[in-house]
């Protein structure tokens, strides 16, 4: 941690230049990514305490106006019991706009009819879809969990030989059973080609067990570490017979299922005819969902990603207990997290991870899709893939890393600089539509002084006004105090997009 404030830093993307607020604001930004002991040390002035405010910000991908509005006027309950029942929702904009990515969601039959063979076509379209949907969706609360499911359960995209069958594993997996039941997700999880392929299960056979889907179904998907290598083998076994067909969609095959009495966990099961074999499977993983190992980890990452980079260990119990007492349905045990004190007292203790960064910044700005195309969102989704931090785009199968430490770096921070300048300026990606005014449409009354103007925009952004030696640091931009008078939006106009993007650079604006 440094001691002391560092000099302005600045880098160049595509001959835009972005200007990161280090000057007051280094010290601050290092508390906020650094090891999660820290997160609770930042200062809670930093953040709006606003407990409206604090749960848009870890329940959806970055509060806007509007976001803000219609919770204000339903109240949490309300608001979370609307979130929970998304089909309810309208969403047309965004189905619209997914039209234009129709492999996102392709059955693999239409994958393979409409590709060659290994193209990554189909995992580009399901990238984008993920950035859209986070983005632009009104479904909130169902993209944040979504995308958490697809963490968890996670099948890295591209990653060799689910070319044809990533994007039906979406679409029939995670996102059907978001909102659903663990225990039902998992068994259509490992019933699906997608994971069959990635961890090799579908090669697996009574002569030769492969053990890297059993392992990782305990040790990743479920209980966690507390298996033996016994438990592996035993369960590497009982999973045989689970694989795909040369059409590349699923099948059970007897023929390969290796029979015979297994012990795993605690669970028993004769296994005693290769006929039965599916049925014990899926009676293991069944036992898995409902293990109490698997609701105390389930608990934990769901606070890990919503609540704080140290889970509460009141919380982690509350919620392992309900999840066990629904017979693992999702909805009480997000209700239950949302509405809990540990979730109202975590204000300040999560920092946005590259993607979170990108569509808040979108979001905030009001940006929209563009009209036609995509290549709006090709340039959203190619920065992400170079802050390491695209849809799926993670190469082990444990999904990515959900703590302000593993995305702390000054290059990763020189990146959201960069972009916050881009997208405020309008130069990158060009295409996407913009308010006619920014200024107006962010700071609809021009204040007399720019120390006012960075409030205004602070307040707008981010929620609370910066700390004094933050505006003073943002308008150094200007060459301005923060006292200096604002006669017009045209004296400003040169550094509006410089002034928004320091906002967006503030370590304010890095917590969710």
């Amino acid at each position: 941690m440094q001691t002391k404030p560092e000099p302005t830093r600045r880098a160049v993307l595509g001959g835009a230049a972005a200007v990161a607020v280090t000057a007051a604001g280094g010290l601050a930004l290092d508390v906020a990514l650094a090891a999660p002991a820290a997160a609770a040390a930042v200062p809670t002035d930093l953040v709006s305490a606003d407990p409206l405010a604090h749960l848009l910000r870890r329940a959806t991908f970055g509060p806007t106006p509007a976001a803000l509005a219609e919770l204000a006027k339903l109240g949490v309950p309300a608001w979370l019991d609307r979130q929970l029942d998304p089909a309810k929702i309208d969403d047309s904009a965004l189905d619209a706009l997914l039209t234009r990515l129709p492999l996102a969601g392709a059955d693999i039959a239409t994958v393979r009819a409409k590709l060659p063979k290994h193209s990554y076509e189909a995992f580009g379209q399901l990238g984008r879809a993920a950035v859209a949907r986070a983005t632009w969706s009104n479904r909130q609360l169902f993209e944040t969990t979504a995308a958490f499911w697809a963490n968890h359960l996670h099948i890295s995209a591209p990653s060799s030989g689910v070319w044809d069958s990533r994007s039906d594993y979406d679409k029939t997996v995670t996102r059907k059973y978001t909102f659903g039941r663990f225990a039902d997700m998992l068994k259509a999880s490992a019933r699906h080609p997608a994971m069959l392929t990635y961890l090799d299960n579908r090669s697996s056979t009574k002569t030769l067990p492969n053990e890297n889907y059993a392992r990782e179904l305990m040790e990743l998907h479920t209980v966690g570490m507390i298996y033996t290598e016994a438990d592996v083998q035993a369960a590497a076994k009982l999973l045989t017979g689970l694989t795909v067909t040369t059409a590349g969609t699923y099948t059970y095959t007897a023929a390969k299922h290796a029979t015979g009495a297994v012990r795993i966990l605690g669970f028993s099961h004769a296994n005693a005819t290769a006929e039965g074999g599916e049925a014990a499977a899926l009676a293991f993983l069944d036992y898995l969902a409902r293990h109490p190992a698997t609701a105390e980890r389930l608990a934990t990452k769901l606070c890990l990603r919503f609540v704080a980079d140290e889970a509460p260990a009141t919380l982690v119990a509350k919620l392992a207990k309900v999840y066990l007492d629904n017979d693992t349905s999702i909805v009480p045990v997000l209700r239950a997290l949302f509405t809990s004190p540990e979730f109202a007292a975590s204000i300040g203790q999560k920092v946005r991870t590259p993607f979170e960064d990108l569509t808040a910044t979108v979001r905030a700005l009001g940006l929209g899709p563009e009209t036609s195309g995509v290549k709006a969102l090709d340039a959203l989704y190619n920065n992400l893939v170079n802050a390491g931090n695209a849809p799926f785009r993670w190469s082990p199968p444990n999904g990515f890393p959900d703590v302000a430490a593993a995305w702390a770096s000054p290059s990763a921070f020189l990146m959201r600089c960069n972009s916050h300048l881009n997208l405020a300026a309008g130069w990158y990606p060009k295409q996407l539509t913009r308010p006619a005014d920014l200024l107006t449409s962010l700071v609809p009354m021009l204040p007399q002084t720019y120390g006012a103007l960075v409030d205004a925009l602070a307040r707008r952004l981010v929620g609370t006004p910066l700390p004094a030696d933050h505006v003073a640091a943002v308008l150094s931009v200007a060459g301005k105090l923060p006292t200096s008078s604002l006669t017009s939006k045209e004296s400003v106009a040169g550094s509006l997009p410089y002034l928004i993007a320091l906002v967006l650079d503030s370590p304010s604006f890095q917590l969710r």
